[in-house]
């Protein structure tokens, strides 16, 4: 009866090995696939952060264009308006010369 039982014991602690070998490489194939996401999210994070940066250059880029434009528009209406007024100098000019 008592190496009966021994027996059993032992097979009882194989099966309790095997089973905690199994649960040690389900843990590790765990790990290893815990890691390969901490890496693609590290990597995310990094693309995240340049293209922060890199919108924020291009926001500036586009608020520096505006200005340009609004600084062009302005000078285009100056622009027009002394064509307007040298029109009119060169109309009153040209008036008199054929009356007389």
């Amino acid at each position: 009866g008592h190496e009966q039982l021994l027996k059993m014991m032992e097979g009882r602690m194989m099966d309790v090995e095997q089973k905690l070998r199994l649960v040690k490489r389900l843990l590790q194939d765990k790990v290893n696939q815990l890691k390969e996401q901490l890496s693609k999210n590290t990597k995310a994070d990094a693309m995240v952060k340049d293209l922060y940066v890199e919108n924020a250059q291009l926001l500036k880029a586009l608020e520096m264009t505006e200005q340009r434009q609004k600084t062009a528009e302005r000078k285009n209406y100056l622009l027009e308006e002394k064509i307007a007024n040298l029109n009119r100098i060169v109309k009153n000019l040209a008036s008199p010369s054929f009356n007389s």
